[in-house]
């Protein structure tokens, strides 16, 4: 799996072939969508929608949206926050994981995270952090697997969806003394 930014042309726009790309990903993933509400009908989920969505996501300074392919095909997407707008959080954020709905409990999510943690640690961070909408049971699930630990409660900023926050410890040994 590669990971690669999402290309944007001159004028802000994705190539044609990229959004329709990632609205059928978007689309595979009604489940979620029905869940969050951030579109008005997920068995609908139109590329003029998700180009505006993702536009809004590309305005913020430190974010970035990244696809993942495997053998050529889209298989995931993220968008990350180096920067929280809460000035105080130190931490980079996991904004949006997505996995086409066909490589859910495949492996392919776990590898997306991976990679994310490893670009993340790479540029000397040392936690990741992000908030699963309280309603979404599966992904509070999948990220404890992955060691993501529970630290508090809040509502989104957006939408004010209640939220649990987890976090993760990128270099868990680095703050351990040696013996």
């Amino acid at each position: 799996m590669i990971l690669e930014q999402i290309p944007v042309l001159d004028d802000g726009a994705l190539p044609g072939a990229v959004l329709t790309e990632v609205t059928e990903l978007y689309a595979s993933n009604r489940e979620f969508f029905a869940l969050s509400g951030d579109f008005p009908d997920p068995d609908h989920i139109t590329e003029e929608q998700v180009a505006a969505a993702l536009a809004d996501e590309l305005a913020g300074p430190t974010t970035e949206v990244l696809l993942a392919r495997s053998e050529g095909r889209l298989v995931g997407l993220a968008i990350t926050l180096g920067q929280h707008p809460d000035p105080e959080d130190p931490d980079p954020w996991i904004g949006l994981l997505l996995v086409d709905a066909e490589r859910h409990r495949t492996g392919v999510g776990r590898q997306l995270v991976r990679l994310i943690e490893d670009r993340f640690r790479t540029a000397g961070r040392e936690a990741v952090r992000l908030a699963v909408l309280e309603n979404n049971d599966q992904a509070g699930w999948f990220w404890t697997n992955l060691d993501y630990e529970l630290i508090g409660y809040a509502k989104d900023l957006e939408r004010q969806r209640p939220c649990v926050l987890m976090r993760k410890e990128l270099n868990p040994t680095a703050n351990t003394p040696s013996a």
